[in-house]
């Protein structure tokens, strides 16, 4: 768990679901994606299960209440229970119930997620700038919230009031495209009274702190899809991560990756945490992975010789982080992500 800068994707000898006790788990673009579950998902997740790995589910999303969450994965499949889901609702409850006297009432601009989470801080929820509130807080409210409340935000921050805001991720997946996130809706009030928020979602330290505290791991693995949240987050934390390919991110962003975003392991997807991750060896010509050769030329990546394409990834990625430093690789990968199809 070393915090210096990765140049090399890690290798391990266990199977990724022994050598961690926790596997910390993002859900859009990792467990399901529209709603339904990925490819691989419910299954692996069961054998990992079995094998003793404890499976903890940490979203940016604040609308939904984690029973809500956990009702949902178990339709799908993966048996969970409330505790086991951890969201930024509840990290940003925890940061706001530190800083205000027990009790107090908190504006909310959000769902039903924030306003449990609240209350389980043993703080009031109200939805007037005008109920006498300490403070306010701002998370994802779905496609419907009311653009008045923006407006109610804005005139309490103008009063003094302290701003919270669960996560500040621009964008949000669903079943019909990307749409805006809790971050756009942010940017609305940061324009309209020029306050900045406290943070508490991915890949902020408040988050990180609220999955170990709720979970007790010892040797976590966070496992996602985003380089901005997810392996950021676990960067920030000081643990381990997977990256798994099922979201958003492609081969060439990852390989422009500065070092905050480089994942420990990358794989195609779930499956990833049964097995064991293949080494990768320098030699005199670049990195080798299984079949593959990488290395950084004056303006591109060359890749030579055959082989799995996650392996060639591993190998590639290798090349350009270590050409890059603790910098952002520049050099042309375009060709060599076409020779593995991605």
């Amino acid at each position: 768990m070393s915090q210096g800068v990765r140049t090399v994707p890690a290798g391990s000898r266990q199977p990724l679901s022994a050598a961690y006790d926790t596997a910390l788990l993002d859900l859009d673009g990792v467990v399901y994606a529209g709603g339904d579950a990925i490819d691989h998902a419910v299954e692996s997740l069961a054998e990992a299960r079995a094998g003793g790995m404890h499976l903890a589910y940490v979203t940016n999303n604040a609308l939904r209440t984690p029973d809500t969450v956990a009702a949902h994965l178990t339709e799908l499949g993966i048996p969970t229970a409330a505790g086991d889901v951890i969201t930024s609702a509840q990290a940003v409850a925890r940061l706001i119930s530190e800083q205000v006297p027990p009790g107090s009432r908190v504006l909310v601009i959000g769902g039903e997620g924030l306003r449990v989470a609240l209350r389980e801080r043993g703080l009031e929820p109200v939805d007037s700038a005008d109920d006498d509130p300490v403070a306010v807080v701002q998370g994802y409210g779905g496609p419907t919230l009311e653009w008045g409340r923006f407006a109610e935000a804005s005139y309490a921050i103008q009063r003094g009031m302290p701003w919270f805001a669960s996560n500040t991720d621009l964008t949000i997946p669903s079943g019909r495209g990307i749409a805006p996130g809790n971050g756009a809706a942010v940017e609305v009030v940061r324009i309209a009274t020029g306050a900045e928020p406290q943070v508490a979602g991915k890949p902020l330290p408040p988050m990180h702190r609220e999955t170990i505290l709720r979970t007790g791991a010892e040797r976590p693995l966070v496992i996602g899809d985003r380089l901005d949240t997810d392996i950021e987050g676990a960067f920030n934390g000081g643990v381990d991560s997977l990256l798994v390919l099922t979201g958003v991110t492609d081969g060439a962003r990852l390989l422009a990756a500065p070092p905050q975003h480089r994942p420990t392991y990358v794989d195609a997807d779930l499956r990833g945490l049964l097995t064991g991750q293949p080494e990768i060896t320098r030699t005199d010509d670049g990195f080798r992975c299984g079949g593959w050769t990488a290395s950084a030329g004056d303006t591109r990546l060359d890749l030579s010789g055959d082989g799995a394409a996650l392996d060639g990834l591993r190998v590639l990625c290798a090349a350009a982080w270590t050409a890059a430093g603790d910098g952002v690789c520049e050099l042309d990968g375009e060709k060599a992500l076409a020779r593995l199809g991605l």
